[in-house]
């Protein structure tokens, strides 16, 4: 082979090197440009601003297409998976939803209602109780007309579903209004109990969670429903009288 042919046949080579360099760098810039605007997914977006708590709607929903590489997995979701649920923070407009902003679905069965009611941080709950936890609900009756001053068991076994932080709240009093410090607490309840603890809630003098005891297997029969003065003993004399 002379220098000539030599020459040609390095030339060859590479020509053949950058034609394949070129190919990769067109490939990858094909790709790149197929993983921004060829695979595409469809997520939901507020159409306008949804306040806290708003239920989710097709009205306040809009449908957006967008390059799937720039959508997170919790994002992809249905319509259907939407409508209904909602966030537990206000969403400004154009704010892509996603699974982990929706507050979770209610685990109740269909035999069950919340109800919330506010107890003292102390007597009520006092850190020892969680959501998931089971506790019997005690109201103590003073102040209701007609009713004589007595400890009454409301329902056993109750599921408690959340337990927010200290709040303060103003309360009326005989002297104007009051502060108070309260914990804000949702309870599993059967809509016959729901009734006497939304009762208890408003004109108890106090009602209090009692923690139970871990083992499910505890035999509780026998246990008292009330209490009062009367089984302290001594006479009994007519309030307002010397």
């Amino acid at each position: 082979m002379n220098p000539r042919q030599r020459r040609g046949l390095v030339l060859i080579l590479v020509s053949v090197v950058i034609a394949l360099a070129t190919f990769v760098v067109v490939m990858r810039y094909v790709a790149g440009v197929n993983s921004q605007v060829g695979v595409r997914v469809t997520v939901y977006q507020a159409a306008d601003a949804i306040e806290a708590y708003t239920p989710l709607t097709p009205q306040n929903l809009r449908a957006v297409e967008i390059p799937r590489r720039w959508v997170s997995n919790s994002s992809i979701l249905e319509l259907q998976d939407l409508v209904g649920r909602r966030v537990g923070f206000r969403v400004s407009p154009g704010t892509t939803l996603s699974s982990d902003m929706l507050v979770p679905s209610s685990s109740l069965d269909k035999q069950e209602r919340e109800v919330a009611i506010n107890v003292d941080p102390v007597t009520g709950v006092a850190g020892r109780v969680r959501p998931g936890d089971r506790v019997d609900i005690y109201a103590v009756f003073g102040e209701v007309p007609g009713l004589p001053k007595t400890v009454k068991v409301l329902t056993r076994g109750v599921r408690v579903v959340s337990i927010a932080g200290q709040q303060t709240v103003v309360q009326k009093t005989e002297q104007g209004t009051d502060e108070a410090t309260v914990v804000p607490v949702t309870l599993a309840l059967r809509p016959q109990d729901a009734m006497a603890v939304t009762y208890a809630a408003n004109f108890a003098t106090e009602v209090r969670l009692v923690a139970l005891p871990t083992d499910v297997g505890v035999d509780r029969r026998g246990e008292p429903d009330s209490y009062d003065a009367g089984r302290l003993g001594g006479q009994a004399i007519p309030e307002g009288n010397p």
